[in-house]
């Protein structure tokens, strides 16, 4: 029996998102984020979400967009980012985040996606991720509403370690270069940053892909995310896939050599 997961179309993928849902996303800024996905949702209509993410996009671009329409209610998240709305909406109480590291967020969606559900670091012994009393979320008068709580410290080989949880959502929006029928992804690049933890966290994962082959085409070596994680695929077309997004572009003016600034005789 052939395998085949690929939706009809983004609208079809992400249609039994209900509100409330909790999302694990895709991407680091704009880079690799599963934009027509995300456009999708934005379209459907869903609101009161959690978002695990590395952040959440930017002003006018990706997960930014679910914030200025106030579809988001948390985000889970290692930074705020280049995003100044969502900077506003987290210092006006307007929405929870639960800033977490970085690396601890990866390998809370990765223990999440296999089964572990709790893990020892020591990434922020000594800090207020340990002690707790981080601001989650605030009240319109700037006062503290929720913070987070103390957490578990234990000793390793002599060294303190905190206890974080692993992560699992409803969902997992992620985006892949070549993804086959079955679901088996390869990334490109830096697109292969917080992809697969997000899509191993997700109950129901979806990938938007840049390009679809058939089963086997892809080599063992070439599989970054086995299929097993995968449950719909949305084929983009070749239009879409060359649509990425910069987040920041910084360029510089090439000075002019003297060598081409001079006037050679006729």
């Amino acid at each position: 029996m052939s395998i085949d997961k690929i939706a009809a179309s983004a609208a079809d993928a992400v249609a039994d998102i209900p509100d409330g849902a909790s999302i694990a996303v895709g991407g680091f800024g704009l880079a690799g984020i599963p934009g027509f996905l995300i456009d999708a949702l934005l379209e459907q209509g869903a609101e009161n979400l959690t978002i695990v993410s590395n952040n959440c996009g930017v002003d006018g671009a990706g997960l930014g967009l679910l914030l200025e329409a106030r579809r988001i209610d948390k985000v889970i998240a290692s930074y705020i980012g280049e995003n100044k709305e969502f900077g506003r909406q987290f210092l006006a109480g307007e929405v929870t985040v639960e800033l977490t590291p970085q690396g601890t967020l990866a390998e809370r969606l990765r223990a999440g996606g296999s089964g572990i559900g709790a893990f020892f670091t020591p990434t922020g012994v000594g800090t207020l991720v340990e002690e707790g009393g981080l601001p989650w979320r605030y009240n319109a008068d700037g006062t503290v509403a929720q913070a987070s709580a103390p957490k578990e410290v234990r000793t390793f080989n002599g060294k303190q370690m905190v206890l974080e949880e692993a992560i699992v959502t409803d969902y997992g929006l992620i985006r892949a270069a070549v993804v086959d029928k079955a679901g088996n992804c390869r990334f490109h690049a830096a697109a292969r940053n917080f992809n697969p933890p997000a899509a191993m966290a997700g109950r129901t994962t979806i990938v938007e892909a840049e390009k679809v082959v058939e089963v086997g085409e892809l080599g063992p070596d070439e599989i970054h995310l086995p299929g097993i994680f995968v449950k719909r695929i949305v084929e983009l077309t070749p239009e879409q896939a060359a649509r990425k997004g910069i987040e920041k572009r910084t360029i510089r003016e090439r000075p002019i050599s003297s060598a081409s600034s001079t006037a050679h005789p006729a």
